[in-house]
């Protein structure tokens, strides 16, 4: 009776799969988040929406080299702040004066965001929107009016500069900052507007498509899922975890605990309804999200980035790096080496694809794990359930290897628990990687070892596995560890969980009783 209400609950979280939309955002995987506006020029953070247009001047702005850089750091796409808390907009809205139509900045003339639009047409990258819904220049802010305002500016992002990729949104709201009514804000009213005017658009962090991580610090969770309790996708809850206040402390701090486990047996098993809901890792080069020039010796260093990108795109996350441009427009050479420089150490970690023969016993002839190879189309099904999974990659030659990329076919949702990889070397065979979740991406880093073959054990499974890639690479190069910190705050955070959940379920049981 339990093993069926098992395989039930399974079924059920199995079918839970991706849209379009957010399949084609996680193809991705990498994008970058350009904070530009007014505060560049005050040097705040956040502005309040009184510095005078006339502050708005670069005087070397150039939106092809930012899309260069970009393009050259493996970056997809391009999410622009095209108005931030202040309402200072970067496009020639017909919406307010408070905007670049007000600005010395080619006379009036200039607007940014299509400039960057072009810009990203010009080198093949996607080009998204950030339109903060806070607005402290606007006099409609905090009043019924507000909602149509703003649904006049996103209606001219999304129908004056082509095609969007993305519309990203926060849920930061400080009305009590200016002694204004609080704004409710209209976002199923907003997500309507953006799936009338453009339906392939993701709809990211306070949104449907994809959910913030919930720290601003580059952290990522050790086992990311993509199918969650439907109460996860709660615009209030976002809202009250959103950056209340212009306070750097905030951009430090770790995961909230009482999200650090999203969709586990354990978790899902207290809800009914779920969604696909995948985390993004939002992070700046900087400690701060605009350009400040105190902070040109804090950029954020090549290891450190890398370890970034392998947790977060490597964890079956989203990662939107930050690059904020400086006061005349371009970005800091600083930034743009350490980004040029990330771009080509992931090329060249990724430059030696291991050519390997791919067996199972456990495989659906329709479906074998021939498909493995990751320049094969198809996929690998098992033919049966059974306790545990197995496949052997053997490479045509011996090769020193450090790390295997895995991706499950997320048509058929996300399935993998826990799995381990072996090494078979001349001296016998030992386990190099244990692993949970796999998702869109898992890459699997381990120390550098010279092997036959690699074997591939799924050791926890959602019914039977369906596997697009099982790729190991030959080593080009080290991958950087984990730092201490990292480790510690995670400690931190699952105690911090446990304590949540015992705390829960005592509530629970008082109500009952």
């Amino acid at each position: 009776m339990e093993e069926r209400i098992m395989q039930d609950r399974l079924r059920l979280y199995t079918s839970v799969v991706p849209s379009p939309v957010q399949k084609n955002f996680q193809d991705l995987g990498f994008n970058v988040f350009i904070h530009y506006g007014i505060n560049t020029f005050a040097g705040k953070e956040w502005s309040d929406g009184t510095y005078p247009p006339s502050l708005f001047n670069p005087s070397r702005q150039d939106t092809d080299k930012w899309a260069e850089t970009v393009k050259a750091a493996g970056a997809k796409g391009i999410i622009l702040t095209c108005k931030h808390h202040d309402g200072f907009c970067l496009w020639q809205t017909d919406t307010t004066d408070y905007s670049v139509a007000s600005s010395p900045y080619k006379g009036g003339k200039g607007d940014v965001v299509k400039e960057l639009s072009d810009s990203c047409r010009k080198y093949g990258l996607k080009f998204g929107v950030y339109l903060s819904p806070w607005d402290r220049n606007s006099p409609l802010y905090g009043t019924e009016g507000y909602n149509d305002f703003y649904i006049r500016q996103l209606t001219e992002l999304l129908t004056r500069y082509g095609e969007i990729f993305c519309v990203w949104l926060d849920g930061a709201c400080g009305s009590y900052m200016d002694g204004k009514p609080k704004q409710v804000y209209d976002f199923e009213r907003i997500y309507d507007t953006v799936r009338k005017l453009q339906p392939n658009c993701a709809i990211s962090n306070c949104g449907p498509d994809v959910r913030w991580v919930g720290n601003e610090a580059g952290q990522a969770r050790k086992s990311e899922w993509n199918v969650v309790p439907e109460f996860s996708f709660d615009v209030q809850k976002i809202e009250e975890n959103s950056q209340q206040a212009d306070d750097s402390s905030f951009r430090k701090k770790g995961l909230d605990a009482m999200s650090e486990d999203l969709g586990s047996r354990e978790i899902l098993s207290r809800f009914d309804s779920f969604i696909w809901y995948p985390a993004e890792v939002d992070v700046s080069v900087r400690p701060g999200w605009f350009w400040h020039r105190r902070e040109n010796c804090a950029v954020r260093s090549l290891n450190n980035l890398t370890y970034i990108y392998y947790t977060s795109v490597g964890g079956n996350s989203l990662l939107l790096l930050n690059v904020p441009p400086d006061t005349s427009g371009q970005i800091c050479k600083r930034d743009e080496k350490v980004l040029c420089r990330l771009g080509q150490r992931i090329r060249d970690h990724f430059a030696k694809k291991i050519k390997c023969t791919y067996t199972a016993e456990n495989e659906d002839t329709d479906h074998p794990s021939s498909n493995l190879d990751a320049d094969t189309d198809g996929f690998y099904r098992a033919a049966e359930i059974t306790g545990s999974y197995e496949i052997t990659a053997k490479f045509s030659a011996p090769a020193a290897v450090d790390k295997v990329l895995l991706r499950e076919n997320c048509d058929f949702s996300q399935r993998v628990e826990s799995f381990d990889l072996f090494a078979v070397t001349p001296s016998g065979e030992r386990k190099v990687y244990s692993g949970t979740t796999i998702g869109f991406k898992r890459i699997a880093v381990f120390k550098k070892v010279t092997a036959t073959a690699l074997r591939l054990v799924i050791t926890s499974c959602r019914l039977e596995p369906y596997m697009d890639i099982f790729q190991p690479y030959a080593f080009n190069g080290k991958v950087p560890s984990r730092p201490l910190t990292d480790r510690i705050s995670a400690y931190i955070r699952n105690i911090g969980q446990k304590a949540y959940y015992k705390k829960l379920e005592r509530q629970n049981a008082k109500k009952e009783g």
